[in-house]
Order: C-alpha cells, then sequence, then structure tokens
C-alpha cells in the first residue's frame, strides 16, 4: 500500500512539474523575445511593472489566489496547481530570458531578416536554441520548485489521490503513525531526491553554461 502511494504521489509531481515547466518556458520565452527584439510604446514601464511583482511575497498571495481558483472550480484538480505555477514561474523567467536574448548581436536577426525569415523563424531558429543553457535553468529553477512545494497542494487539494510527493510523503506520519512510518517516509525522500539527482546529472552542463553565460553578461 505504501508503495503504490508513493508511485501515485510521484506520477502527480512528474505531472504537475512537466506541464508547468512546459508552460513557463513557452510563454516566457515568447514574451522575452517581444520584449528584448521589438520596439512599442510602453515598453519598458510594461517591463519594470513585471519585474516590480517580484517584491510581493509569495504567502501575500496564497489568500487571493485561492479565492480565485475556487471561483473558477479548479479545486481538487490539477490545474489549481499548474495554473497558478506557471503564472508564479513567468516573472523570473521573463527576466532572465530578456536580458540574455537582449545580448544577443543584432546582424544575427538582421541577417536572416536578409534571407526572407519571418519573425516567427528568427524566434524559433535564431532566440530559442542560442538561449538553451538559460532556458535549461530556468527549467530546473521551476522543477526544484515546484517539486518541493508543500503549503500550495495541501491547501487546494483534498483528495489524496491527487497529492505531490511533498505532501504524500509528510501524510504516511499521520496514516501510520510512530516508527511505522519511518519506513515509507524515508524510502519516499530517497526516490524523490534520486529523481532530481538524476535530472540535475543529465543537465548539469547546460545548467553551469547558463549560470556562467549569465555571470559574464552581467
Amino acid at each position: 500500500d505504501a508503495w503504490s502511494r508513493i508511485s501515485i504521489y510521484l506520477a502527480n509531481s512528474i505531472l504537475v512539474s512537466g506541464v508547468s515547466v512546459a508552460g513557463v518556458l513557452v510563454i516566457a520565452s515568447v514574451s522575452a523575445f517581444v520584449f528584448a527584439r521589438f520596439n512599442f510604446p510602453g515598453r519598458e514601464f510594461l517591463f519594470f511593472a513585471i519585474l516590480a511583482l517580484l517584491m510581493i511575497p509569495g504567502i501575500l498571495t496564497l489568500v487571493p489566489t485561492f479565492l480565485l481558483v475556487k471561483r473558477f472550480g479548479l479545486l481538487n484538480t490539477y490545474w489549481v496547481l499548474i495554473l497558478p505555477y506557471i503564472s508564479g514561474g513567468q516573472i523570473f523567467a521573463i527576466f532572465i530570458l530578456r536580458s540574455f536574448i537582449a545580448s544577443l548581436p543584432e546582424e544575427l536577426f538582421e541577417s536572416a531578416r536578409l534571407d526572407g525569415a519571418s519573425t516567427l523563424r528568427l524566434f524559433a531558429n535564431i532566440a530559442v536554441p542560442l538561449s538553451k543553457p538559460t532556458l535549461v535553468t530556468i527549467a530546473i529553477m521551476n522543477i526544484l520548485s515546484t517539486w518541493n512545494e508543500y503549503v500550495w497542494p495541501l491547501v487546494t487539494i483534498p483528495d489524496g489521490r491527487r497529492w505531490t510527493i511533498s505532501v504524500g510523503i509528510v501524510s504516511f506520519g499521520s496514516r501510520y503513525g510512530g516508527l511505522e512510518s519511518w519506513g515509507p517516509m524515508f524510502a519516499g525522500f530517497v526516490i524523490a531526491s534520486l529523481l532530481l539527482i538524476i535530472l540535475f546529472l543529465f543537465t548539469m552542463r547546460y545548467f553551469i553554461a547558463g549560470l556562467t553565460s549569465g555571470a559574464i553578461k552581467a
């Protein structure tokens, strides 16, 4: 019973983290490309308005966000986790990606335009491939934050079948009680940590490259 529950919690975490990070990368990369390569009225004001949201502590948005998802009827669904994670991960991702894409030489884009490349091709064939290390860095940071999130899934998912690994492991303490809960809890901790370690081992090269490139440009 304990192993089946751990498998369910892991599957839920993989689903939520995977869909969330995909949404963050797609929306943030498009937004950052627009902010970095296009001139339009109010661009700087809008960008700094987005950055201002970084100064708002996440705990202050807990109650308003809960009331919002409750009004939309998203409680006890995977979307109640995925949508807030996508929206919450945009600010930092847009800031990092916009800075990187803006630092790319304009000659790359100008030569592509002379060859007849459309805006979509400029984004897909130049901006995204060159931003791969930065995208991987953002992806890893978002996966870590969503994977280890405890309060939001606990508040919005009363159904234990949809709990993520962080909430599910803690639930073993109340389910089994005493020393009987130690085995399932430690097993869940080890399995959850191993998945993150394997992910980092396969993406470590891109992660370090993303951090290094950002440090050099700074």
